[in-house]
């Protein structure tokens, strides 16, 4: 029996050991197996299969070593709003029309992307080079699918929102960049392609700069946007800050620490989005426009003006609006100012019906020949106010509105005429005679007080208000007009202004941020300046005029929004005589 028993336990012992040794080598298996992951070539979805003659004869995403280390961090960041899954029979689900344009354009279908099931990167501008993308998809994308589609680059926005026409030398382009977080937030800033001086934008901390930034995170000269006039585009690129630059969720450069040199420049898209550092956030607004050879000069700048508010952040408002010619007539165009209060879509929807109400009346020709005939507008400008109040739908909204229309006779002389609600302002200096051509509508002023008097409800001495407003003319605000009948939308008419074509002249007009500030023997002496500047420096831009009257406005640390529209007529063209239609 204990010779039994011992041999029992030698053989559980025996067992054992061979057990352990099992189960070692298992997880040496496991591991093996988890390190070299052989069953990869027998169950991947993504099996390479044979290529079709029609295939894309270029991979989609470039072996770039720099492009692949910005992509993988991109997938770093979670971000996969780049990416666009292939749906539907075509796979981008366009029109068919488009696709047989794109494969006449480039001998090639755009069907043919669909070699894999997986989602696709599609090509960016901002981002890839020529290089990066397949010849059928890059050709379908500039070529005939601006019009349509939804973008693919960076946040799904409408693709090529705003058409961009091929190189053009009259193609001129508006950049505006509006801070929407970060301790700036609310400061805005506009630059034009056609100001040789503004052609670099500089964004960083520190002065001197044109896009200053108050953030600890923001280096002193961050990034800087370019022109590029070759390819008619504004191009971003980081100026080898140490917390980066990111485009859309995508780094344009990643944080430096060492080695800080400048980024390859990047494509910037209307709508995209500059983030800087963690905090500070610049939404990009880009416009074209064809030049049609104006006969003066056109500048216009404008700020929120957050900053003066302790940075707390300050809607814009304000909305200035311009359009030269009116559509089907040549020798007229309308300019005007805006500013809500409430919210800025009783001023977004006034400017948009004062334009389709005056081009309207003009339309008819015996009031058209009449305007030039009698060199009188007044008519016309009532009656688009009126019409303007009667379909603005804003019951607890309004907005002031200047509107200062111009037209030109077949001697090349302009003139001027201004309607006006509010406390927005404009003057006109011809000849050296200044002409204020608008009336102030605040319940302070003296004209103001006798109107309302005439009513029968006279102020009382100190009264500066009525139900909290401070304004007696408006457009819109359709519940206080019906709770008092003080309030009014009847606007005031200016006399005509001549601009002789043997004079020089301009216009101002600007919202209340900027009056407030700034009287007009100052403003008038600001516009001088400027051109006399420009005129050493070999410059004809009104732009730099207006950006010079907001500095002013923004250095006397007004705290509303400001606006300034300005027409040049100094440097104006010397044309030949138009024919009247």
């Amino acid at each position: 029996m204990r010779v039994s028993g011992a041999g029992i336990l030698a053989s559980s012992s025996v067992l054992e050991i061979a057990a352990t040794i099992l189960i070692l080598v298992l997880l040496i298996l496991i591991l093996i197996s988890c390190c070299f992951k052989p069953w990869r070539r027998y169950f991947s979805p993504l099996a390479p299969t044979s290529a079709k003659v029609d295939d894309i004869e270029r991979p989609l995403i470039s072996e770039d070593p720099v492009l692949s280390e910005s992509l993988n961090w991109e997938s770093a960041s979670g971000n996969t709003t780049g990416r666009s899954s292939l749906q539907g029979e075509n796979h981008l689900g366009l029109p068919q029309s488009i696709l047989d344009e794109s494969k006449q354009a480039t001998g090639q279908p755009v069907s043919s992307i669909s070699g894999h099931s997986s989602s696709l990167v599609p090509h960016s501008a901002n981002t890839f080079d020529d290089s990066s993308v397949g010849l059928t998809l890059k050709h379908a994308t500039e070529a005939q699918l601006r019009k349509t589609g939804e973008d693919l680059h960076g946040t799904g926005r409408g693709l090529f929102n705003d058409f961009v026409p091929t190189n053009d030398l009259n193609l001129r382009s508006t950049l505006l960049l509006e801070v929407v977080s970060g301790p700036s937030c609310g400061s805005q800033y506009s630059f034009q392609s056609k100001n040789s001086s503004k052609l670099q934008v500089s964004i960083g901390r520190v002065s001197p700069g044109d896009v200053i930034l108050k953030d600890s995170e923001v280096s002193g000269k961050h990034a800087m946007i370019n022109w590029n006039v070759n390819k008619l585009k504004w191009e971003l690129i980081d100026m080898g800050s140490l917390n980066g630059t990111i485009l859309n969720s995508v780094a344009v450069q990643l944080p430096q620490y060492k080695n800080r040199c400048w980024s390859d420049p990047v494509e910037l898209s209307n709508g995209d989005t500059i983030t800087l550092g963690t905090s500070s956030k610049i939404s990009v607004h880009i416009t074209f426009q064809t030049i049609q050879n104006f006969p003066f000069g056109i500048g216009k700048a404008s700020d929120s003006m957050a900053l003066r508010r302790g940075g707390k952040k300050l809607p814009m408002e304000d909305v200035c609006f311009d359009r030269w010619p009116l559509p089907g007539l040549d020798q007229f165009g309308i300019f005007g100012i805006y500013d809500g209060h409430g919210g800025a879509n009783a001023a977004t929807s006034a400017s948009e019906i004062m334009l389709e109400a005056i081009a309207g009346i003009l339309s008819n020709t015996f009031r058209r020949e009449k305007v030039l005939s009698y060199c009188d507008a007044s008519d016309v400008l009532r009656e688009a106010f009126y019409e303007t109040e009667a379909k603005i739908n804003h019951y607890y909204e309004g907005c002031t509105a200047t509107v200062v229309l111009v037209w030109i006779d077949d001697e090349a002389n302009f003139f001027l005429q201004c309607a006006n609600v509010g406390d927005s302002a404009c003057v006109v200096s011809t000849g050296g005679i200044l002409i204020k051509m608008t009336e102030d509508h605040r319940i302070s002023s003296h004209s103001e007080r006798l109107r309302i008097e005439a009513l029968g409800s006279p102020l009382r001495d100190g009264e500066t208000r009525i139900c909290g407003m401070n304004l007696a003319r408006m457009l819109g605000d359709k519940f206080l007009k019906e709770q008092d009948v003080r309030f009014s939308s009847e606007p005031y008419i200016s006399e005509v202004a001549q601009m002789n074509s043997s004079r020089d002249g301009f216009a101002l007009l600007a919202s209340d941020g900027f009056w407030d500030v700034v009287n007009v023997k100052r403003a008038v002496q600001l516009v001088h300046q400027a051109l006399d500047k420009n005129r050493a420096e070999g410059e004809n831009c009104a732009d730099n005029v207006a950006n010079v009257l907001l500095t002013e406005a923004r250095t006397l640390r007004t705290k509303d929004n400001t606006s300034i529209i300005f027409l040049d007529f100094t440097h104006r063209e010397r044309r030949k005589p138009l024919s009247v239609k």
